[in-house]
């Protein structure tokens, strides 16, 4: 319990009061400004605007313009991490690039509360000045401060009890006296923004949008392309827009280092067999029948195969057959069509997506 007396009272309550309030204020401003720059960023940066498919889309695009082999693997063998990959790095340079939006949106939310916690002292101010039926006014005020400030702020009444009984009459002096620590506690927090960056929010801004894009993680059994539905949990069957080769599952033509070029939903209306282990052959166009997971999934057949597949096999072809051990000849010929699809005709066909 704090005991002291006059004008060096009330500013050792108010010291005490800002050192509670410090913490609990910086917490608020960096999740607050987390969720404002995730807002944001869904609102002015294309690969955020629409849904999952879009962002796939975004992503390919990338992709595709580094030309990096490794990247290609990151994201073909473990998409999930690729997402969130790509999303830090989105976020990274929309807050740290030139612009440093991180100290402009950090600021915003200094001023937010800063108004807040300040109106908060005043309303307290109000209403306890002038009750002259009560001898425990700093009780009351405090009570009528946290009340104010409500959610906004994590700070519990219970932890300013050792300062609820000092003997303060001057309540106008105390609110002058707050708000000047106040303002100092606010450009003593302003002063780190300029050095912010991601490991200083306990949420990080990209970890808010990777969860609402993460969607359903599912992937097809045969081309591995995930599902593109929103839901993680989600009610009926896994789907994608796009189907892949098939190789990208890992899958040869039997007893030959073919690989399969084909789609799979342009194989579920064909007259090919798949097969699932113990001399067990699944006719494609009952997939439905080799139970989990192909029967969760909606493949409805399409021969057509998206430009953008039909570059990459043709310009990864060497570093394809070396990583999936097999080589594009025999059933797995790549056509001589496929050449001719530069990677500017792959990019116009993601722009419709």
């Amino acid at each position: 319990m704090i005991s002291c007396q006059g004008a060096s009272c009330i500013t050792t309550f108010a010291d005490f009061l800002c050192s509670k309030i410090a913490p609990a204020l910086r917490y608020a401003i960096y999740e607050k400004t987390a969720l404002d720059i995730a807002r944001d960023m869904k609102v002015k940066i294309p690969d955020f605007s629409s849904n999952r498919s879009t962002l796939e889309a975004c992503m390919l695009k990338y992709l595709a313009e580094e030309e990096n082999f490794e990247n290609f693997k990151h994201y073909l063998n473990s998409p999930g991490d690729f997402l969130k990959n790509y999303i830090q790095t989105k976020v990274e340079t929309y807050c740290l690039g030139e612009n440093r939006r991180l100290e402009m949106f950090l600021r915003e939310s200094l001023t937010h509360y800063y108004e807040n916690i300040q109106s908060a002292v005043f309303a307290s101010t109000r209403v306890v000045k002038d009750r002259k039926d009560r001898n425990d006014k700093i009780s009351l005020w405090l009570d009528e401060f946290c009340r104010a400030l409500g959610d906004m702020l994590s700070l519990p009444r219970s932890d300013l009890k050792g300062i609820e009984h000092q003997e303060i009459t001057d309540i106008e002096f105390l609110n002058n006296t707050m708000t000047k620590a106040l303002s100092l506690l606010i450009d003593d927090l302003r002063k780190d923004f300029p050095d912010a960056d991601m490991s200083s929010f306990e949420t990080e801004p990209h970890t808010i949008l990777a969860e609402q894009f993460a969607g359903c993680q599912e992937e097809c059994p045969f081309c591995r392309a995930v599902c593109t539905n929103a839901m993680p949990n989600h009610d009926g069957d896994h789907q994608v827009v796009f189907h892949r080769p098939v190789f990208l599952g890992r899958y040869k033509w039997h007893n030959t280092d073919h690989l399969v070029i084909d789609i799979c939903s342009s194989s579920v209306s064909s007259d090919c067999t798949f097969w699932i282990g113990k001399d067990t052959w699944i006719p494609y166009k009952k997939y439905r029948d080799a139970g989990h997971p192909y029967s969760t999934w909606n493949i409805p057949p399409d021969p057509s195969m998206q430009a953008y597949w039909k570059w990459f096999v043709s310009y990864f072809r060497t570093q394809l057959e070396q990583y999936y051990n097999g080589k594009f000849h025999g059933k797995g010929e790549i056509p001589a069509s496929w050449e001719t699809v530069t990677k500017q005709n792959a990019l116009a066909e993601l722009d419709k997506c």
